[in-house]
Parts: structure tokens; C-alpha cells; sequence
């Protein structure tokens, strides 16, 4: 039989703009580059810039639209992303959707007696561990930025910390050119030598630049360093509404697509042909305390948007979300990471970070971890929507089981309950009288116990003697060469 007319199954999705607004958008970037342009003092770029035929001046950079065009065309259109095994773990590319980690927060939350303190390395540790046995956390950030150690070598430690806990791809941001240079030999030692991590990238660079519109030498020479390298990288500036982009969002959805353009531009005049995404940070900035929020739906709305105009690039995107802006486990951090966290996904966005912090990002938490990567399961298993076949439209089954049958006995039910039904390890859905009997137990405390599981019982892959003893000389060896760089000045 030839069966016409009939979808199979389609992800659940949502749209936010136009095609229209989506041209207007990119239309008004153009012209910013192109009539305002970006600050830079960095003399490599000028000089690369002034041969593309941009238009220099002291250190203001303007960029043709061709020259934007053209760097974009020979941006890859999707990566295939790498653990640090070698294996296949994320396809960054149309709508696939891949949450991870919050990263570079001064402070962590410890999950059993709420104590909000300053990061250590032991928690960029233990949260890569954690991180490593959630199903739904699909890549992984140093959770946190290192306050016990030197910070401007801060990486060198953080990322052999990781590593050893977690064979998850990892995102890092770098806190110096030279620190990401030797993050990257420690990446290589891992692989197994610079071309085979080229071959089978497991590692991801987020540069910053500073909206509005400025780029500086620190944040392009990491551009460069990973453009050199073939390595994926994410712009990442923040826009934040009303403090350093415009107040309303589509001004700010111009700003973002700029910034992440001119980032984009500067990678490929360096070296086409490197992976780039096209990215950035939406920023709300709250008018009662001057601080910026993580948990409005403005952040969500313009992230989802920015994905969009990046989609009609055909470029890879990025998210922010499982953030809340409450300090502790409580209703807000749940309604503001599960809607943060759906929204996102509906949107088809490729890489979503920042699920688990807290209060406004000023510190990371395995608990809002452990509870997002409950949401990002229940987020994926929506979106993945319904599958309609002979098989499960089930007619005859419906006519086997008659009226007032059951189905729990079927083979039918056997055969597809596992895929069709998700289960949740968290969530309370017993009687009444057995959660009375269990102890009447809360979120906070199914997710202490989950994080007390995995610390006891989870066992990451390890790294071999041999790498580990090569990635330690390496920690000694940058973190020795990069304070004396910064006391030099």
C-alpha cells in the first residue's frame, strides 16, 4: 500500500519573527557595521581588516556588507561535536536542541546546607562529576570561576579538573590568550595530538566582547587562537536591555547580530572556513534594582529571536537557560528554570548553557543543575512530539481490547511504553499516603539525595596515569608562564 499525505512525526516547535522583521533586522546590523562599525586596537586585525577593504580609522572599524557576506559564506553551516573519548555526542545544526552547565561565577551554593561561599576548585570538580551522570546534560562548563587559585590562570586548573570528572564536550571562556593556548595542548594531550582534536573537536571557546561594540585585544586574540586551530568557537557579548543596548528588544536583536557578524567576520578574514556560531547574550536589566535578571521572559523571547535571524543564516546557535535569579531552591528557581529551559527548546536552539545558576548568576548550583536536567528531559520528550505509523495509531489493538478492556497486558504496550512514556526520577507521584509514609519528602530534598547518590556511586571514565601526569605539568608549567606575562604587563 502507498500511503500518501502522512507526516510522521515533527518536533514541537514555536516561532517568534517574521521572515520579514528577520530582514529588517539583519538589514539594520548591515548598516551598523557598515556606518558605525566596532571598536578594536588590535594592529593584526586592523591590518587584516584594511586589506579586506574595511574602512579604518584610528581604532574604529567599519565593514562593508560584502565583505560581512562573504565571511559568513565560508562560516561551516553546522559542527559535529566530540567527547573526550572520541565518540560522537552533539550535532550542533538546524534545530537540535543541547543543554549544559552554568559557568564563571564567582560563588557556588553547597546543596546540603545552602552556604552561598566563593568558588573552589573542588566544585568545578564535583560539578563536572554531577554533570557527567545526568542524562539530560549534554555538555559541561567549569561550574564556577576558581577563587583558590591564581585567577588569571584560573583555567589551567579548572579545565584538568573537568576532564578527570566528566567525558562530556565542554565549553570554556578563557581568561587569557595564553591561558587558552594551553588549554588547548592540554585538550591535545588528551586526543592524543592537535590534529586528531581538529579531526574530533571535544572543546569549545567563548570569547566575549564587550557590547556596545567593542573588541579588545584580550577577547580577539582568543578569536584568533581558536580560528588558528580550527577549533569551534561562540561570540558571546552580552547586550544588556537599557544599560548597554538599546531598551527594546528588536534594537537589541540588531546590536547582538552586529556584534556576533563583526565576531564572525574577524574569524574568517583570519582563517576561512572556521567553525563559528552566531551568537550572543541577552542581557534584561531590572529598573528596580539595576541588576541584571536571568529569570525574565524578555531573556527568553530574545534569545529565541537572535536564534532565528542566526537560522536564517544557517548558522549554529546558543542559549542561556535553567538560570534563576532566586538563592535557593525554592518555586521561583523551578518557574523560572523549567520556563526558561521549554521556551528554549521550542525554539530549536543547538547549544544552551547555564542551567544551574543561581541568584542572577553570581553563583552556580548542583541543585538547580539536578532539577534543570529534570526539565531539559521533560523539554526534550515535548519537543520531540508524536509519531503517527500504522503501529501506533494502534486500530487493531482498539478493536482486540473492545469496549471496556484495558491495554496493560497488550504486547502493544510492551513493545512501545518505554518510548512513548517518559519517567522522572524526582518528581513525587506516589498516593497520598505513601508520600506520608516516605516522609513527606520535598523537591530540595529528592535533589540532595540525588546529588548524594551520585557523588557516592558515580564513576567517570578516567583519564590515564599518563595524560594526567602530562596535564598537571602543563597546570604548573601555564600557570607559571601566565603570572609572570601579567607582572611583566
Amino acid at each position: 500500500m502507498i500511503q500518501s499525505s502522512t507526516t510522521r512525526s515533527r518536533a514541537v516547535s514555536m516561532r517568534i519573527l517574521t521572515d520579514d522583521q528577520i530582514w529588517e533586522i539583519k538589514q539594520a546590523a548591515f548598516d551598523i557595521i557598515e556606518k558605525v562599525g566596532f571598536k578594536c586596537r588590535h594592529d593584526g586585525v586592523k591590518k587584516m581588516m584594511t586589506q579586506a577593504g574595511a574602512w579604518v580609522r584610528d581604532d574604529t572599524i567599519k565593514i562593508p556588507k560584502y565583505i560581512v557576506q562573504g565571511s559568513v559564506a565560508t562560516a561551516p553551516k553546522g559542527w559535529t561535536i566530540y567527547d573526550r573519548n572520541g565518540q560522537r555526542a552533539l550535532e550542533v545544526e538546524g534545530e537540535k536542541s543541547h543543554y549544559g552547565t552554568s559557568t564563571a561565577s564567582p560563588n557556588h551554593r553547597d546543596p546540603f546546607t545552602g552556604e552561598i561561599r566563593p568558588t573552589s576548585i573542588n566544585d568545578i570538580a564535583l560539578g563536572a562529576k554531577v554533570a557527567d551522570a545526568l542524562a539530560h546534560i549534554d555538555f559541561v562548563m567549569p561550574m564556577g570561576s576558581s577563587q583558590d587559585v591564581p585567577g588569571a590562570a584560573a583555567e589551567v586548573h579548572e579545565i584538568p579538573a573537568l576532564f578527570a570528572n566528566t567525558v562530556k564536550p565542554a565549553a570554556f571562556i578563557g581568561y587569557s590568550p595564553l591561558g587558552c593556548e594551553y588549554v588547548y595542548e592540554m585538550a591535545a594531550v588528551i586526543a592524543g595530538g592537535q590534529d586528531k582534536l581538529r579531526e574530533k573537536p571535544f572543546l569549545i571557546l567563548y570569547p566575549e566582547a564587550i557590547a556596545p561594540l567593542f573588541f579588545p585585544d584580550d577577547v580577539v586574540d582568543r578569536i584568533l587562537i581558536a580560528a588558528d586551530r580550527f577549533m569551534p568557537q561562540l561570540p558571546g557579548s552580552t547586550v544588556s536591555a537599557g544599560a548597554t543596548g538599546p531598551v527594546t528588544l528588536a534594537g537589541m536583536l540588531v546590536q547582538i547580530t552586529a556584534e556576533a557578524l563583526i565576531h564572525i567576520t574577524i574569524a574568517q578574514l583570519r582563517k576561512p572556513g572556521c567553525p563559528v556560531a552566531m551568537s550572543g547574550n541577552v542581557g534584561i536589566l531590572d529598573m528596580k534594582t539595576a541588576l541584571m535578571t536571568m529569570g525574565a521572559p524578555e531573556n527568553s523571547l530574545g534569545i529565541a529571536a537572535q536564534a532565528e535571524i542566526a537560522k536564517s543564516f544557517d548558522l549554529p546557535t546558543w542559549g542561556l537557560a535553567g538560570a534563576t535569579d532566586a538563592k535557593c531552591l525554592d518555586a521561583q528557581a523551578g518557574l523560572e528554570g523549567a520556563f526558561s529551559i521549554l521556551a528554549q527548546g521550542l525554539s530549536g536552539l543547538n547549544l544552551i548553557h547555564d542551567v544551574g545558576y543561581m541568584a542572577s548568576g553570581m553563583a552556580c548550583s548542583l541543585e538547580q543543575l539536578v532539577m534543570g536536567n529534570e526539565i531539559a528531559g521533560m523539554t526534550k520528550r515535548f519537543v520531540e512530539g508524536i509519531t503517527v505509523t500504522k503501529d501506533t495509531l494502534a486500530r487493531q489493538i482498539i478493536e482486540d481490547v473492545g469496549p471496556g478492556g484495558h491495554f496493560i497486558t497488550q504486547k502493544h504496550t510492551l513493545a512501545h511504553f518505554k518510548q512513548e512514556l517518559s519517567v522522572s526520577k524526582l518528581l513525587n507521584r506516589q498516593t497520598i499516603d505513601a508520600w506520608k509514609n516516605s516522609g513527606c519528602p520535598t523537591m530540595d530534598q529528592r535533589v540532595q539525595e540525588e546529588i548524594r547518590s551520585i557523588m557516592e556511586t558515580h564513576k567517570p571514565d578516567p583519564l590515564s596515569d599518563k595524560v594526567m601526569a602530562e596535564l598537571d605539568r602543563l597546570k604548573k608549567e601555564g600557570e607559571k608562564e601566565i603570572l609572570a606575562k601579567r607582572e611583566k604587563g
